[in-house]
């Protein structure tokens, strides 16, 4: 599994006519930042918003404007440059491109360039809502989708032109995963696969709590990464800044009881399930409806049991799912991993070394101890989405000796 599925890989940007061509500056510079190769094709109105200067030194590469180049190898460029593409984006796609391409015109670069193309076709829509909206603009956009284009919705907000509505440019987040799923093996395609993520909060009184520096990371990384790979996924996750990837299923917990029964709900329909979630083994026996002041509160906090999620799910696994643990250790990290995956019943277990400053909690970088039966494994040390690949790998040759 690459660290980087952007890596190596030759990607076609073509810029058409609107005001929204400055947004997709930034994806051509965030794509080349990965070390995609980027090239870029302009419509003489996209050059009007945006300068192919701008875009040549964000890629790195030489912009195509025109059918007619200077040199020889430039002669075939609406064949050269989709041909050998692994994906094209026409970003953004104006009401006039769209309909040049579902009436297959073909009377300038960009158009003749994705007519010749072979390669997959990513269509993000950007326009004022009434041209949007208008019968004609979804009759073709209808027709884009018949003829195997992927067309991504575009966002709903104010535009340039101080109206409001649906027709904005799809945010890039969004459309990076697109392309990302598509450049992604699709190894877990048919697998439903359940994840946690994040700390618990256990309530005292309405403005305190017990929780711990779980931020999330690397249960969102996995459901990232499955969901990249063609997994359907949930991902319940207690309090978190972070934003659920796309294509994911969020269910939103606080605290460790609702996080149990979310999760046992999930449990048996899924292929597999992975316990990334920091649940907090305590709560306060007594919690307060109104805010205790300082002065009342007992300075001898009174704590109940939390119950087991993962130790449940042990003792209810089904024959044929895999149950991936996480723990958080500090010392002694071999042997508590082995001494939870055989109490819990695991087929994984991850172990997080959180004695460091540079793995563990609220980092963006890992370095895993995966323990099974057959032995245990230092994976590298790297970022947690890359982390959540290789754990990914394992996860997926247990599934292949399962029945």
């Amino acid at each position: 599994m690459v660290q980087n599925v952007f890596a190596g890989k030759k990607i076609v940007i073509g810029v058409s006519g609107s005001i929204a061509a400055f947004k997709v500056a930034g994806w051509v510079s965030d794509l080349a930042k990965e070390e995609a190769i980027v090239s870029v094709v302009m419509t003489s109105s996209a050059t009007e918003f945006v300068t192919p200067l701008t875009f040549a030194a964000l890629s790195g590469n030489g912009v195509h404007t025109g059918m007619f180049g200077r040199g020889k190898e430039d002669a075939m460029a609406h064949i050269s440059i989709g041909r050998d593409a692994d994906l094209v984006v026409i970003a953004p796609a104006t009401a006039n491109i769209i309909a040049k391409l579902a009436g297959g015109i073909a009377d300038d670069l960009l158009t003749t360039m994705v007519l010749a193309t072979r390669s997959k076709v990513f269509v993000c829509p950007a326009m004022n809502v009434r041209m949007y909206s208008h019968p004609a603009t979804q009759k073709n956009l209808k027709i884009l989708k018949d003829l195997g284009y992927k067309v991504i919705d575009p966002a709903c907000g104010k535009m340039a032109c101080k109206e409001e509505g649906e027709g904005r440019l799809a945010e890039w987040d969004g459309v990076r995963e697109h392309l990302a799923q598509s450049l992604s093996f699709q190894d877990l395609q048919g697998f439903k696969i359940l994840v946690t993520a994040g700390p618990t909060r256990e309530p005292l009184d309405p403005a305190r709590f017990l929780s711990n520096r779980s931020s999330g990371k690397m249960g969102y990384a996995l459901a990232q990464a499955a969901c990249r790979r063609g997994a359907e996924v949930t991902l319940i996750s207690g309090p978190s800044a972070l934003t659920c990837p796309q294509g994911v299923t969020l269910f939103k917990v606080q605290t460790a009881q609702e996080m149990n029964d979310a999760v046992l709900a999930h449990a048996a329909n899924s292929s597999v399930i992975i316990k990334a979630a920091a649940v907090a083994d305590y709560r306060p026996e007594t919690v307060y409806v109104h805010k205790m002041k300082k002065e009342k509160i007992a300075r001898e906090l009174v704590l109940t049991r939390n119950p087991d999620i993962l130790l449940e799910l042990g003792k209810r696994k089904k024959a044929g799912q895999i149950l991936v643990g996480f723990a958080a250790e500090s010392t002694n990290l071999l042997e508590e991993g082995r001494r939870k995956l055989l109490a819990k019943n695991l087929d994984l277990i991850a172990v997080n070394d959180i004695s460091g400053d540079t793995t563990g909690f609220e980092v963006e970088f890992n370095q895993i101890l995966v323990i099974s039966a057959s032995g245990a494994e230092t994976l590298p040390h790297t970022t947690k989405l890359h982390s959540a690949d290789l754990l990914l790998d394992r996860v997926l040759q247990l599934l292949s000796k399962k029945p």
